[in-house]
C-alpha cells in the first residue's frame, strides 16, 4: 500500500471583515480554485508547513485560528497513478501583506464572499471544508 503524502493548507478569513470573505486560489494547470496548501517539508509542523504554503502561494502573513480538518483523497502522479494524500487544514486570518501570487503554480488569489466561494470552489471537500467554518 503507497504512503500517504503529507501536506498542510489554510481557509483564509479576512481579519477586517470576520469570517464574511475567504481566500481560494487559482491553479492554472487543473484549471481549479482549491485553498493553498502543500507538502510539508523535513522537520516542519504541520502548522508551520499551513503558514509556509499560505505564505508562498498568496503572500500574505496569517495566523491559525484553529484546526479545521484533516481531507483524505487520492490523487493522481503521472508515473505511479492513484496515491493517497493527507491534508491538515487550518483556518487562518490575514494580519498583514498584500496578494501576490507566484505565477507558476498559483495565478489567482481573490477574496470572495463565503456564498461566492462556495460556487467558486471545484471541490465537493473544500466546499465542506468552508461549511465547517465557526
Amino acid at each position: 500500500m503507497a504512503t500517504e503524502k503529507l501536506a498542510a493548507g489554510g481557509l483564509i478569513i479576512d481579519g477586517n471583515s470576520g469570517p464574511s470573505r475567504v481566500l481560494p486560489v487559482h491553479r492554472p494547470r487543473y484549471d481549479d480554485w482549491s485553498f493553498p496548501k502543500g507538502k510539508l517539508e523535513s522537520g516542519e509542523t504541520f502548522e508551520q508547513a499551513a503558514l509556509r504554503e499560505v505564505k508562498e502561494e498568496t503572500g500574505l502573513e496569517c495566523r491559525i485560528i484553529s484546526k479545521l480538518a484533516i481531507i483524505r483523497y487520492n490523487y493522481r502522479t503521472e508515473k505511479k497513478g492513484l496515491r493517497p494524500k493527507a491534508v491538515h487544514y487550518f483556518l487562518m486570518e490575514h494580519i498583514a501583506g498584500i496578494i501576490e501570487v507566484p505565477g507558476d503554480e498559483i495565478d489567482r488569489a481573490e477574496w470572495f464572499k463565503l456564498a461566492d466561494a462556495a460556487k467558486k470552489l471545484s471541490y465537493e471537500q473544500d466546499r465542506g471544508l468552508l461549511a465547517s467554518i465557526p
